[in-house]
């Protein structure tokens, strides 16, 4: 059977669908190039919030009503694990589903819907779903890709009150130190010359079983196991988890980019109670200064939510204060998402749509006038790039200071390898990007 997969949502999705496609290869299937050459249609799909959903929905609506006699449409991952059998009602043309905790039993869904074919409902897999396993039961492969993703855990226990991710993905749950290592040294093998830990939250490895601090312990075996690997990159950092002895090991191993993500959400002690997070902003304070004192070039991620059930138009100021205190280089601002199961979505005083809106503009506006001001800090200087695309003369890719998706990149006004590293020049700064040419 020929299959064709659609990965929709955050990072930790892709790496689930890199395990969906080697486990279908195994099993005898064949990866197609385009959809409609495909006998099965996958979308994994993403539930984080209303936005993400509709996507998702969108998505599955479109493949069904392309979808020709012989073809199969699987909904994956997030939102089948929410929503279950209530997924026949939205997508109507869906032949099966499979939840994020069972996708590795993905061939036993194709099997039983070859087996039902002509089905009157969709398909799912019987029983209860098996304790998580976060190993790839079948060895990761990332043909003609610089950079891999290695999730490092699985699941959520932070009681936050707009989140849903605990819901869908489960207890935390620590992938076991020698299955990291192992597939980091498969992936390094292939010719990747990135790699990102990312998690729901990075900076809680190990605490499931009882080891504390385990992140920096796992990040000095990894680069000591890949002496190879030019670049390790970690995402999703709880901020009261960053410890002296993860900014030491960052400052020390030449592999470990300077660079983390750190999601504050908020920087008003109110509203951070009110988020069931951390609300302590002057520890918050010290750990930047911390991690810049350290390492003077790093640079910073975080994320924020305006709009959250009961933000003042002071707390709101206080949060632009905090952003143009501490010049963050990159800065994901979200309006918040009312999200049915959540705390939050029972509090008080919700924000109305035009608010949110406006407290939206408002803190992209300034992020932007930020991150032009800390780009324009590299003209004249150099930066390693690597080169991810190539075209019309010019050349994008990445310094250490972007990750993936989510960042700015680095325009190089000549045509490069791909995959490679490059020394650039920077000429010109943009809000988000960095334009130059080699070195």
């Amino acid at each position: 059977m020929r299959f064709f997969i659609l990965s929709l949502g955050c990072p930790k999705n892709t790496v689930e669908s890199e395990g969906i496609r080697e486990l279908l290869l195994a099993a005898g299937h064949s990866l197609s190039a385009a959809p409609h050459q495909a006998d099965l249609l996958i979308v994994n799909t993403c539930a984080f919030i209303d936005a993400a959903r509709q996507e998702s929905l969108e998505a599955l609506r479109e493949f069904g009503e392309g979808k020709r006699p012989h073809q199969y449409l699987v909904a994956a991952g997030c939102m089948p694990e929410l929503y279950g059998a209530q997924m026949a009602s939205m997508v109507p043309s869906l032949d099966g589903f499979i939840g994020t905790r069972r996708w590795s039993e993905v061939p036993d869904l194709v099997r039983t819907l070859e087996a039902a074919k002509g089905a009157t409902s969709p398909i799912s897999l019987p029983g209860q779903a098996p304790p998580p396993s976060l190993t790839h039961p079948v060895p990761r492969r990332c043909p003609g890709l610089a950079t891999a993703y290695v999730k490092i855990a699985e699941g959520c226990d932070a009681p936050c009150a707009f989140c849903t991710i605990p819901q869908i993905k489960g207890p935390f749950l620590s992938k076991p130190k020698e299955a990291i290592l192992a597939e980091t040294g498969h992936l390094v093998d292939q010719g990747v010359q990135e790699i990102i830990l990312i998690a729901q939250d990075t900076t809680a490895y190990g605490l499931d079983r009882g080891e504390r601090d385990a992140l920096p312990t796992l990040i000095e075996e990894m680069v000591r196991s890949a002496p190879s690997l030019p670049w390790l990159r970690v995402m999703y950092t709880y901020p009261q988890r960053i410890t002296p002895s993860l900014v030491e090991v960052m400052s020390c191993h030449r592999q470990v980019v300077h660079y983390l993500d750190m999601p504050l959400q908020h920087a008003h002690p109110e509203v951070l109670r009110r988020m069931h997070r951390p609300r302590d902003t002057e520890r918050v304070r010290s750990i930047i200064d911390q991690l810049r004192a350290a390492m003077p070039d790093i640079a910073l991620r975080t994320s924020f939510i305006v709009g959250y059930p009961g933000e003042t138009e002071a707390e709101f100021s206080a949060l632009l204060e905090f952003m143009e205190e501490q010049a963050f280089d990159r800065v994901g601002i979200f309006a918040y998402s009312q999200e049915e199961g959540t705390l939050a979505a029972l509090l008080p005083d919700q924000i109305p749509e035009q608010i949110k809106a406006d407290r939206y503009r408002q803190a992209m506006e300034l992020q932007q006038r930020i991150s032009l001001k800390r780009n324009r800090l590299f003209i004249g200087r150099q930066l390693e790039v690597l080169v991810e695309g190539v075209g019309d003369g010019i050349s994008v890719g990445r310094s250490y200071r972007d990750a993936p998706e989510v960042d700015g990149m680095v325009i190089i006004d000549a045509e490069l390898p791909v995959n490679e590293f490059a020394s650039v020049r920077i000429t010109e700064a943009l809000e988000y990007d960095l334009i130059g040419y080699p070195d």
